[in-house]
């Protein structure tokens, strides 16, 4: 700043959140996700489910996790006992180990792409971007799958 003036930062207000959940294809790089107002089991499990019904086809979906504790509820093991909850087998990477976790470079991307330093005036636009983005990203993702 110039000596004697005073530069305007713009600040949000409010300190609303949502939060994500997602998965990343490791064949395709489509990220499929979940949309919550807390990060909790029931946002997991919701995630869950959405793999479930996208990968219908599938006899078994995996899945590679961080050590985060909403993935190992005794909410998520009674859900995993379901008939659809079968299909699915965690895999929990070792502890502190995000670098081996690919989903989390999406993340990045999104937080520095959207998020990060936003000028969105609520949530509702701002996660208007998110959904954007995000969608933009598997359809650019799904075009250069198709062209290998």
């Amino acid at each position: 700043m110039v000596r004697g003036q005073q530069k305007e930062v713009r600040t949000p207000g409010q300190n609303q959140k949502r939060y994500l959940a997602g998965a990343l294809d490791a064949r395709t790089g489509e990220l499929i996700w979940v949309e919550g107002p807390r990060k909790t089991s029931q946002l997991f499990l919701q995630l869950l489910w959405n793999l479930t019904q996208h990968y219908r086809r599938a006899k078994v979906i995996h899945v590679v996790l961080d050590n985060y504790s909403i993935h190992s509820t005794q909410q998520v093991a009674i859900s995993l006992e379901t008939t659809e909850g079968q299909r699915l087998r965690l895999h929990f990477l070792p502890p502190y180990c995000p670098d081996h976790n690919r989903i989390e470079r999406a993340w990045e991307d999104l937080h520095a792409n959207v998020t990060r330093n936003h000028t969105c005036r609520g949530m509702v636009p701002l996660m208007r971007r998110v959904r954007g983005y995000l969608r933009r990203r598997n359809h650019r993702r799904g075009r250069n799958s198709t062209a290998a």
